[in-house]
């Protein structure tokens, strides 16, 4: 699985007052953190706290940069901020998101062409948030169809069926995990599946919300998931992620599988 660390991430308290003050150490720490947890890149987001994304996202992506290779994961609702984002990008790219929105992937798509960069589509529209299987696989095939028509490479494609707070929407849950299985036979090549993670236990109590998220993983593994923004420093998490793929035989056993992949 392509593991993706949430924690570059204005909603944070840490990160909202190093973006304020410019305090590259804190924002470095925690870039670092989450490569020795053992992340395949890194989410940067400004948050809703920033005063000028414009400026605070270049800022960010460079303080990253100065001290790791991973990809970065440029996650705003905002176009003109991954473009600024994207100007400054030296590290592989991931524009986190495009919308089945027509406005959204007429721009987004051909800078994630300009810049070779992988693209995540989530699966809402101005219209709102699906409610079942069937709305997120029309909003889902919408995303693939614009991707075609403008030569963007599908496999480098990953669609978001937007996980919802199990404490609201528990009755969307399976249909949530079936719209993962079900992404992949919308085209071929497939496309990436990928949610967020920490979105499923939004809400909940705080005994409840890692248990939920380890749950959760475990199930849209087996479901056909390939990515998550998550949290890297639970380490129950991440080692729930690599049992699961070794159960489903994704990995090849040996009784320090979890040691051999703290080492990869």
């Amino acid at each position: 699985m392509f593991v993706i660390g949430e924690l570059i991430n204005g909603m944070y308290p840490n990160i909202a007052r190093a973006i304020s003050s410019r305090n590259k150490e804190m924002v470095r720490k925690y870039a670092l953190d989450q490569v020795t947890c053992g992340v395949d890149a890194l989410d940067v987001n400004c948050g809703p706290a920033s005063r000028d994304p414009l400026i605070d996202m270049p800022w960010l992506i460079e303080t990253v940069q100065e001290i790791t290779a991973k990809p970065l994961c440029i996650d705003s609702s905002n176009p003109q901020v991954i473009k600024e984002g994207l100007k400054v990008s030296r590290n592989k790219v991931i524009i986190n998101s495009t919308t089945a929105d027509k406005d959204k992937l007429d721009i987004l798509i051909p800078l994630a062409k300009q810049y070779k960069a992988k693209l995540i589509g989530i699966t809402i529209s101005q219209k709102g948030i699906p409610q079942n299987k069937d709305q997120r696989l029309e909003l889902a095939a919408t995303i693939i169809a614009y991707c075609q028509d403008k030569e963007f490479p599908i496999e480098d494609l990953y669609l978001d069926p937007i996980l919802l707070p199990v404490n609201v929407a528990q009755e969307q849950m399976i249909d949530i995990l079936k719209s993962i299985q079900e992404f992949k036979i919308l085209s071929e090549p497939s496309p990436n599946t990928l949610v967020g993670l920490s979105n499923v236990s939004q809400g909940a109590s705080r005994i409840n919300r890692r248990l939920i998220n380890r749950t959760f993983l475990a199930l849209a593994i087996a479901y056909g998931l390939n990515s998550a923004i998550l949290n890297p420093k639970d380490a129950i998490l991440m080692e729930t992620l690599v049992t699961a793929e070794l159960i489903l035989n994704k990995n090849i056993y040996c009784d320090s599988y979890l040691e051999a992949y703290r080492k990869k």
